[in-house]
């Protein structure tokens, strides 16, 4: 964790020290993510896609660029002693880009790898319109990575969306009976979340009965349950930007000794991986654990999405348990969900999520491991 660069103003330090290291004059950041976590504003980002916001950092000064919708908002909930100076000029961002660029003097200006096209291109031409010759480097993950390590600030932020999730789940399990549609049970689900204190969803909810469950990203239909279904929950809670991520499969009435067999490698495979979790390890070899238990187990056909993905203001951050080497560090919130599906019979997936230490992996999830067991008698 980067405690010693607690908060907002931490985190602009970081970027910084980043600009230093590779002598930039300035960046530009316009990722709604990355600025929520920048400026520390809650309740003003709407994640809708749009990118109507537009920062500019240089060595010593932090400009915020808005538009009429959201500068109130902005002025409300930056944080207080807050270094951004936040503006609501009526012009594009490329040309007030470009404005800051030639008041700072600036002549090397890096943006975030993600930003579109267009907008690389209308800001190029922006440059050219105030005759500003500039170095446009892209900074290639580098705020995602710095993202990754959550402070103490976001840890306890995710714990409070986390046990909204968890209070949930226990709500669930006295109201799924035969008879009602997975429509029915996402809407009671979701319900339940925005009523005890999330301001927000952390992704479309999958709730899967029966034989959807075999699909890992199932849409939710006007199927019911029935007795001896399995049902899949895959939600989330978002608290003050910050988002949960957990999948409970429960079954109804009586399971089988199949869906005992199932279930119960599913959760070995989650508890063995779990006990090789450290902070360092690389997350390709975690993910290749999951597929070894799988595998050996003769499932391993049955099981093909990755082991984990990092969780913060996004539902998908870094770093991730995939086929994909890379270091998981000390303080990223990382997810743990294997699962196995077989067509037209049924799937189960075991999500929890927490953070990573130096010691391990301590879970945020608290629901329990155990597969519970809906009466329909």
């Amino acid at each position: 964790m980067v405690d010693e660069l607690i908060g907002p103003a931490g985190r602009i330090e970081r970027v910084r020290k980043l600009m230093g290291e590779r002598n930039y004059d300035a960046v530009v950041i316009r990722d709604e993510a990355n600025l929520r976590w920048l400026t520390g504003a809650e309740g003003v980002f709407d994640f809708t896609g749009e990118l109507p916001h537009a920062a500019f950092i240089t060595a010593d000064d932090a400009l915020l660029h808005t538009d009429s919708r959201y500068y109130n908002a902005f002025i409300e909930h930056l944080p207080q002693n807050s270094p951004w100076l936040v503006d609501q000029e009526v012009v594009a961002i490329p040309r007030w880009v470009a404005d800051r660029a030639c008041r700072f003097h600036a002549r090397v200006v890096a943006l975030e790898d993600t930003c579109d096209l267009a907008f690389y291109q209308g800001l190029i031409r922006a440059f050219e319109d105030c005759s500003i010759v500039c170095s446009v480097p892209l900074m290639h993950g580098d705020l995602r990575l710095m993202r990754a390590s959550k402070d103490a600030q976001e840890l306890e932020l995710i714990r409070r969306a986390q046990a909204i999730t968890d209070e949930a789940f226990t709500h669930m399990l006295g109201f799924i009976r035969p008879g009602l549609t997975e429509k029915e049970l996402k809407l009671e689900l979701e319900t339940y979340m925005l009523s005890h204190g999330a301001d927000g969803l952390a992704f479309s909810t999958i709730v899967a009965t029966g034989p959807n469950t075999a699909n890992p990203h199932a849409i939710s239909g006007d199927r019911m349950v029935e007795k001896g279904d399995f049902v899949l929950m895959d939600y989330g809670a978002r608290y003050r930007d910050y988002c949960s991520d957990m999948t409970r499969t429960v079954v109804v009435g009586e399971p089988s000794k199949d869906q005992l067999f199932l279930y119960d490698l599913v959760r070995r495979t989650h508890e063995e991986c779990v006990s090789a979790i450290h902070a360092g390890v690389d997350g390709k070899e975690v993910h290749e654990l999951s597929c070894k238990i799988i595998g050996d187990a003769g499932y391993g056909a049955y099981y093909g999405h990755g082991l984990g993905h990092g969780v913060g203001i996004d539902i998908h951050e870094l770093p991730t348990f995939s086929r994909k080497s890379n270091t998981v560090g000390e303080g990223a919130v990382i997810t743990v969900e294997p699962g196995v599906y077989l067509p037209g019979v049924g799937g189960v997936r075991l999500e929890d999520f927490g953070v990573v230490t130096q010691q391990g992996f301590e879970p945020f999830t608290q629901s329990p491991h155990e597969l519970q067991v809906i009466d329909c008698s």
